[in-house]
């Protein structure tokens, strides 16, 4: 070997073992596989279901053990007790949003998924504000989801009971809700423009579950120069926030700020009520980011759900029997579906429940970041470090959901019969950075399933016995397998 390529090659080495060193010698994190320099635990963990991984290595390690994705180590938590004590009891110092390079790379740290400090604070105090409020004593937020279960009810019958795919019908539902909210309108179904925007949200979620997404953010170098399918993802997000971009030009030129009809004006009002705040957040660049964050996270987590919650149904026929038994018995067929119907429907409201835990759709939530230097159990965890809650742990507690492998609404009744919360159920996550969206979503997932099943029987092609409900991806977010069925008018 030539003497300057091996001197190269030693300080190369060297330089690699001092910020190895740096990066493992702070503070005294908790015990976890022995890492191999610069790749970690990654030979480890299978890039193909991460949240499997995490939950074996929990085994061995314990509910708070350290693994090294790439360089940088992060701390997981597993199971309800650890969860709680680091999410809610100690909420401020989790409070950050953990490394995930794919999307730091698509934010650059705006908007309010991954933001962090004041901005993040700022975006997120504003957004919850807005959708609490929103509507400024017009329509209600329940009023826009009805009207959109009545306008999904008139799209399915023009299924004509036939075989369909409802990957794209399930979509445009919440997206449309999410729309009136954001935009003030709404599109229609067969609208090409709305269809794109759908395929990009599914086609994101679905490259973000892939083990490609995994071994990108192992490794964040491969992100700007390497190609790959990480690419597709940065391409929509650019694509989607051109259209947003354009829906905030067309508000500016007709905004009244006396008369704000949905989020973006109200976010442009606030804009220039700041205007002259020199430590300003409510920025162009904050305004498009958080728009996007809404948009994307408002549409494709409850559209999955739905799409994954029908294809349960359709295994389960005897628990779809059961929930229209309850729908005619306290709704009946001559009104829509309210929420304040819920209290009245325990079976069905424990449906929908039970759906979200078995699906268990994003396992490894997304990632926390402690704000300070933190004391937690018996070991310091230095500010700045990634922590993982695994959500899947709770959701999968033997103990507090026994056979947890199965689909049972049992999982949420009491033995009367009557609906039992479970504080095990925290498929939003928990805490400070628990989902802005969620008050909204539920609402979606049970006036959209009972408003479904108040007007069709779900039909599937295959026997019931045959339809396999494991995940085709389990990444990031569990994604449903494809399926048909038809939906037949009662």
């Amino acid at each position: 070997m030539d003497p300057a390529v091996f001197l190269v090659f030693c300080l190369c080495c060297l330089l690699l073992l001092s910020l190895w060193k740096q990066n493992s010698g702070k503070g005294n994190l908790p015990p976890g596989p022995t890492p191999l320099p610069v790749i970690g635990n990654i030979l480890q963990l299978d890039v193909k279901n991460i949240s499997k991984s995490l939950s074996n290595l929990s085994k061995v390690y314990g509910p708070v053990f350290t693994v090294y994705f790439g360089m940088n180590p992060t701390v997981v938590l597993y199971g309800y007790e650890a969860v709680k004590e680091a999410l809610i009891d100690l909420g401020e110092d989790f409070s950050g949003r953990g490394k995930f390079p794919v999307a730091e790379r698509i934010n650059k740290g705006f908007g309010v998924l991954f933001s962090n400090g004041k901005r993040w604070k700022e975006m997120r105090r504003f957004s919850l504000m807005t959708l609490r409020n929103f509507g400024m004593g017009k329509r209600s937020i329940e009023d826009r989801v009805q009207e959109e279960a009545r306008c999904l009810v008139e799209e399915l019958r023009k299924t004509n009971a036939s075989p369909c795919d409802p990957t794209f019908i399930l979509g445009c539902a919440p997206c449309n809700v999410i729309c009136s909210i954001i935009f003030q309108n709404r599109f229609d179904y067969t609208d090409q423009d709305f269809l794109n925007l759908l395929e990009k949200f599914n086609e994101n979620f679905r490259i973000m579950s892939s083990p490609w997404i995994q071994v990108c953010n192992n490794f964040p170098a491969i992100i700007d120069y390497l190609p790959g399918s990480h690419n597709k993802i940065l391409k929509n997000v650019a694509d989607l926030r051109s259209y947003v971009l354009e829906k905030i030009k067309e508000h500016q030129a007709t905004l009244d700020i006396n008369n704000p009809r949905d989020f973006i004006d109200c976010f442009l009002i606030k804009m220039e009520q700041e205007k002259h705040n020199p430590q300003l957040e409510f920025t162009f660049e904050n305004l498009i980011a958080t728009v996007t964050d809404l948009f994307g996270a408002g549409t494709e987590t409850t559209s999955t759900t739905l799409r994954y919650a029908l294809l349960l149904l359709l295994k389960h026929p005897e628990v779809t029997a059961k929930v229209q038994e309850e729908i005619d018995r306290v709704v009946g067929r001559h009104r829509s579906p309210c929420m304040q119907d819920r209290s009245h429907m325990p079976y069905t409201d424990a449906v929908v429940h039970e759906a979200q835990r078995y699906i268990d759709l994003v396992p490894t939530n997304l990632p926390h970041l402690v704000t300070r230097d933190v004391k937690f159990r018996n070991y310091l965890i230095p500010k700045g470090t990634t922590v993982l809650a695994l959500l899947t742990s709770l959701l999968n507690e033997d103990k507090e959901f026994p056979n947890p492998e199965v689909f049972d609404p049992g999982h949420f009744l009491d033995e009367s019969g009557n609906f039992k919360k479970s504080d095990y159920f925290m498929p939003f996550s928990a805490g400070k950075r628990m989902c802005v969206g969620e008050g909204l979503a539920r609402m979606e997932l049970f006036l959209f399933l009972t408003t479904i099943l108040q007007n069709f029987t779900l039909k599937s092609l295959v026997d019931p016995k045959d339809i396999d409900t494991t995940p085709v991806t389990s990444g990031f977010g569990h994604v449903p397998p494809s399926y048909q069925l038809c939906f037949i008018p009662v």
